[in-house]
């Protein structure tokens, strides 16, 4: 991965900034990619930030990309990570939250994997998604949050197929991260089984680097010590 650029969408986030991290140690190039503004101060040096990013819109994430291959002439791989959570019962929860998870999580992913594939195909380069391993079966509360990364799941299996030979495609399914807010919101659980973003992000450079040149359309847990 030498040199080769990934751009990182939710870059500002705790999984995105470990991405960046474990990108960096590898000696490739992280380009950051955000809603949120740029911070003031660099997350990392030299390394490019993109702040401001509505990657719900499909021109402003075809902007954000152009100005990503603008700087460096090339994208090698693309980590969607942008997305959220919020939890919603069926019976007494809002219609809207299933619209908003479809939103920031399957439509975030479509528009920058759309916007980043010309780019990709002159490189031969591939896609890591992030899924949901609670997904797989939702539960109370997790309906619009799990079909959303339904979507994401099948994006990935839709476009590997369809970029068969050109662009590699693939998703990485995550239980429980071990960040800050997860900790807040279950301070009863048992962190040491939660998967830490680091782990989540080596398993995601695997999938980019040539080592997995034979892997597309894959969706592969990644759940901790459970």
């Amino acid at each position: 991965m030498q040199g080769k650029v990934v751009v990182i969408t939710g870059g500002f986030g705790a999984l995105g900034r470990a991405a960046a991290k474990i990108v960096l140690e590898a000696g490739a190039i992280p380009v950051l990619i955000d809603y949120a503004p740029a911070p003031a101060a660099a997350l990392f040096e030299d390394v490019v930030s993109v702040g401001g990013a509505d990657l719900t819109n499909a021109a402003a994430a075809a902007a954000a990309i152009e100005t990503v291959f603008k700087v460096h002439s090339r994208i090698d791989a693309l980590f969607n990570i942008a997305g959220g959570f919020v939890w919603n019962a069926v019976a007494d929860g809002g219609v809207d939250v299933w619209e908003k998870m479809f939103t920031i999580n399957t439509k975030t992913a479509v528009n920058a994997s759309k916007a980043a594939l010309p780019h990709l195909i002159e490189t031969g380069g591939a896609i890591v998604n992030v899924g949901a391993h609670g997904a797989v079966k939702a539960g109370a509360g997790f309906g619009p949050y799990a079909a959303s990364k339904q979507g994401v799941h099948k994006l990935t299996e839709a476009l590997a197929e369809e970029m068969k030979g050109k662009v590699r495609v693939n998703a990485v399914l995550p239980s429980i991260l071990d960040t800050a807010p997860n900790r807040k919101d279950l301070p009863n659980a048992d962190f040491s089984t939660w998967v830490q973003p680091e782990d989540l992000a080596r398993v995601m450079l695997f999938l980019a680097s040539p080592a997995a040149r034979d892997i597309t359309g894959a969706l592969i847990p990644v759940t901790g010590r459970v």
